[in-house]
């Protein structure tokens, strides 16, 4: 390089060297589209673009390195993004508190910008933390809003017109060019053995980065999309024809925001098709009826984590207190039963077919569709009558699009401890007739029973022993017998659930929790007046 252009950039680096410097702190934030922090800092000055890995999230229980293969790999690509405008991302290991201590003694930091978060209770105190460094460092920390969740927010009431208000606010394009602040070592990505972690378990797992999240949005409401409505309740179906965006919206390589701009978008554009009475209207019909209902359920992302955000306890304790001791929450009181029980579900050895199916092709995948995760939360907490805790934590662990916002009010909800959600205990074996009725499914992730008869895969251990042996399945040597006996353990668990619902503290309870959390419209659009929710065991 000439000896003039050194100069040059040595006093371009000396001089950024005393511009205060705007440091963006990314998180579960992972992209430069729609990025308002970065925008801002950019007007503000010179960016310094951190991310930091910090083990004590990395070793909490809900933790897994199929997370970390996944953002090391948005990371990557993030910091080409960086690069192509003239930034780079710094990327540092340790306390979040002793990383910025450490890049102000080396840059002038002026000011620090990141997303809100809505995460676990580790990192809400960290930001604590990070809040008070911040304030004795007379360094004022911009959080800016991502999505439509509020903080703080004492009632529910007018909460779904300001979320809507928020969410179609402008969007804001990436920033075509960014001065960066220099700094002597940016990081290398690290290994996941340099993390400390082993390989991940995920093999099939989805690919971590900023162009994925786009690609399959694109190819969902283009493509993949039209039998959504239809076909989302089928794990085999769901496969396809649901959207996949979920690891990408959970880290943020994806805008929430734009992803909703694009469902409504899209709906609009088949629904107009349909109105026009053209040849393809009927298809178009339900592609329109399909972008309504994904569009649904991006608003009931900012729906359930608004419960998080407004309550952070519903990580560690029953969201109504009525459930309190309604079941044993610490393993280390757990009874041998009870410990045999959840051995049994962790390692897709329930003797129910659907369960089993559905915990293996977690662990090899990291995804499956929604009602399959309620089924799985339903059976662990009714069948098996184990604590929500727990089973959270090892299914927070298996789902790549992990969101703690969104995890713990379904994982309660689905529990039961919810006092204003009908409960759903799912029938395993109504969920694999309904659908996987041919078991293509099931004998994909249960290969013993590969070779069992359809009419009696929901129940092998119904076969002879003489058929069993021709199948090449003996339920007990093969394939274990069910855990528990379904219609014993649906029945108490309906008598439990009963005796925990009674009374006026049960009711009382209940309105605290909906006047809190709860949807401002019940069953037949009428308003919810506080009483307990019916019970209902399908």
């Amino acid at each position: 390089m000439p000896a003039a252009r050194l100069a040059r950039q040595a006093a371009v680096s000396a001089y950024l060297c005393r511009v205060a410097v705007q440091l963006v702190w990314f998180k579960r934030d992972l992209r430069v589209d729609d990025h308002r922090p970065l925008v801002a800092a950019r007007r503000a000055g010179p960016v310094l673009c951190v991310y930091v890995f910090e083990p004590d999230v990395i070793a909490l229980p809900e933790s897994d390195p199929r997370h970390w293969q996944f953002v090391i790999q948005s990371l990557a690509d993030l910091r080409e993004e960086l690069r192509a405008r003239g930034a780079d991302l710094v990327l540092r290991t340790g306390d979040v508190v002793d990383v910025f201590d450490e890049l102000c003694a080396e840059v002038p930091v002026a000011g620090v910008w990141s997303h809100e978060g809505t995460g676990l209770l580790a990192t809400y105190e960290r930001d604590k933390r990070v809040k008070r460094w911040a304030k004795d460092r007379g360094v004022p920390w911009t959080e800016i809003p991502q999505f439509g969740v509020f903080r703080p927010l004492d009632s529910r009431d007018g909460w779904a017109k300001r979320r809507a208000r928020r969410m179609h606010e402008a969007l804001v394009a990436a920033p075509a060019r960014l001065v960066a602040a220099p700094v002597r070592d940016p990081g290398a990505l690290p290994t996941l053995s340099q993390l400390g972690l082993a390989a991940s378990e995920a093999e099939d797992a989805q690919v971590g980065g900023l162009e994925a999240g786009r690609t399959l949005l694109t190819s969902f409401i283009s493509a993949r999309g039209r039998d959504y409505r239809t076909s989302m309740s089928s794990p085999l179906s769901a496969w396809d024809s649901c959207s996949r965006i979920s690891p990408y919206l959970a880290y943020g390589t994806l805008s929430l925001r734009r992803a909703v701009r694009t469902a409504e978008a899209a709906r609009r554009k088949y629904a107009e098709r349909a109105r026009a009475g053209r040849s393809d209207s009927k298809d178009a019909g339900e592609w329109a009826r399909s972008m309504k209902a994904f569009a649904e359920r991006l608003t009931w992302h900012c729906h359930f984590t608004q419960k998080l955000e407004s309550e952070p306890e519903i990580e560690i304790r029953n969201m109504s207190r009525t459930f309190d001791g309604m079941r044993t929450e610490d393993p280390a009181d757990w009874t041998t039963e009870q410990r045999r029980r959840f051995d049994a579900f962790r390692a897709g050895r329930t003797g129910y077919p659907m369960v089993d199916a559905s915990v293996r092709c977690l662990r090899a995948t990291g995804w499956i569709n929604f009602r399959m995760r309620a089924m799985l939360v339903s059976f662990a907490s009714y069948y098996l009558w184990l604590h929500w805790k727990p089973t959270a934590e090892f299914l927070a662990r298996l789902f790549v699009d992990f969101e703690p916002g969104i995890h713990y009010p379904q994982v309660q909800m689905q529990a039961g401890t919810t006092g204003i959600s009908a409960n759903r205990v799912y029938s395993p074996a109504k969920q694999l007739r309904d659908q996987d009725p041919q078991g293509e499914f099931v004998r994909r992730w249960v290969p013993e029973l590969a070779d069992v008869p359809v009419a009696v895969l929901d129940r092998p251990g119904q076969m002879s022993l003489a058929e069993q042996a021709r199948v090449g399945c003996r339920v007990g040597p093969d394939y274990p017998e069910p855990i528990v006996v379904a219609g014993a353990a649906r029945a108490e668990a309906a008598r439990r659930l009963a005796a925990a619902s009674r009374g006026p503290a049960a009711r009382a309870e209940a309105r605290r929790v909906f006047e809190r959390h709860g949807s401002r419209r019940g069953p037949r659009g009428r308003r919810y007046r506080g009483s307990p929710s019916s019970r209902r065991l399908p």
